[in-house]
């Protein structure tokens, strides 16, 4: 399993994707928060904080993280290497696991340079150091479980299919509507009490109590639940093979 998540981590960066994955979402994070003016700017808004950072990313990773778990699998089918991989001594759970946990890497290579962004806003902070550590710490917590959210539905949306653009596409449909669908479906105020059940379903109303830096343990169980789901979704698809 080890080797194997070695392999998917060099494959990420033996191709543009990895380096490309990380370049723009640092990118996008970078020009809104220090140099566009508005109101995600930090020199603009006046207060040592990294709110908006939390606030922008979600809508980056929509895009990024189908990006990048587009090949997982689709790649796999398309080169007539999954059922060769399917025959190593790994069970199907591991082979998924393995491919999520090299995509979940990758995730973290792309978040870990954002400290910068904590360690300037830190410093500029008046008196220096005047900055919500253990709220900003909590809330790169909550990124990492919506990051893995979206992993997971992008590994199962290109375990469906052998094209690497439909699998994008998929998982950024899918990821669009588990994040901000349900929202909206409970904003037309049209089944009453469950309108509330069916907000609670949704990504984002766990993922803004998170980004608060409050680790509530009912939205950390969401966000488990959620990745099991979409895991042992995949791990149907790919048993399907075998019927």
């Amino acid at each position: 399993m080890i080797a194997l998540i070695q392999k998917e981590i060099r494959s990420f960066f033996g191709s543009i994707i990895g380096y490309l994955v990380i370049l723009v979402y640092l990118l996008i994070n970078g020009v809104f928060l220090w140099l566009f003016p508005g109101n995600f700017n930090i020199l603009d808004g006046g207060y040592a904080s990294l709110g908006n950072l939390f606030t922008i990313s979600p809508w980056v990773f929509l895009f990024l993280i189908p990006a990048l778990s587009m090949r997982l699998f689709a790649d796999e089918k398309k080169a007539g290497t999954l059922e060769i991989l399917l025959t190593k001594p790994l069970s199907d759970l591991q082979i998924i696991l393995a491919k999520y946990i090299a995509g979940l890497f990758l995730l973290l290579l792309a978040l870990l340079p954002t400290l910068l962004y904590y360690y300037s806003v830190y410093e500029l902070g008046n008196p220096a150091g005047n900055v919500d550590s253990g709220g900003t710490f909590g809330s790169y917590i909550g990124l990492l479980f919506l990051g893995g959210a979206f992993l997971s539905i992008g590994l199962f949306a290109s375990s469906l299919t052998d094209n690497q653009i439909v699998a994008f596409l998929l998982a950024m449909f899918l990821c669009f509507f588990v994040f901000y669908g349900f929202d909206q479906i409970a904003g037309f105020d049209l089944f009453g009490s469950a309108d509330l059940l069916i907000l609670k379903l949704g990504i984002n109303e766990h993922y803004v109590s998170m980004s608060r830096g409050v680790l509530d343990s009912r939205d950390l169980l969401f966000f488990v639940s959620v990745i099991a789901l979409f895991i042992g979704a995949t791990r149907v698809v790919i048993q399907s093979r075998k019927w």
